[in-house]
């Protein structure tokens, strides 16, 4: 299983930016998708998920400002984030998990993360 995101980078708050993570070795319409994220000294906490028939959740601390998406005829999600703050900066990660084991994203493949900048 390869999961690869992208898109990261330093924006001012305000800004967007849309990260994608690219799914192989998987049966990426089996899975639920979601994106975590890791501030220094923080623990990872969710972001956004997505099923594979469409259902999303999100965050409070991100609803109205993220959307996440997928497209499973490339296996690949997207979080497109807009009126990023300070606070949203952090390492963003990519989670694939069974839908069978939703409840236990650990069980499931992680990206290598990517790097979210957001400057005052």
């Amino acid at each position: 299983v390869q999961l690869v995101e992208s898109g990261g980078g330093l924006v001012q708050a305000g800004g967007s930016l849309r990260l994608s993570c690219a799914a192989s070795g998987i049966i990426f319409s089996d899975n639920l998708m979601s994106w975590y994220r890791q501030a220094p000294g923080k623990q990872r906490d969710l972001v956004a998920r997505i099923t594979p028939g469409g259902s999303r959740d999100y965050a409070d601390s991100v609803k109205g400002r993220f959307t996440i998406s997928r497209d499973n005829g490339k296996s690949t999600i997207y979080l497109q984030m807009n009126s990023l703050k300070p606070e949203d900066t952090a390492v963003y990660y990519c989670n694939a998990v069974h839908m069978k084991l939703f409840h236990s994203p650990d069980l499931g493949s992680w990206g290598q993360g990517t790097q979210v900048t957001v400057s005052s």
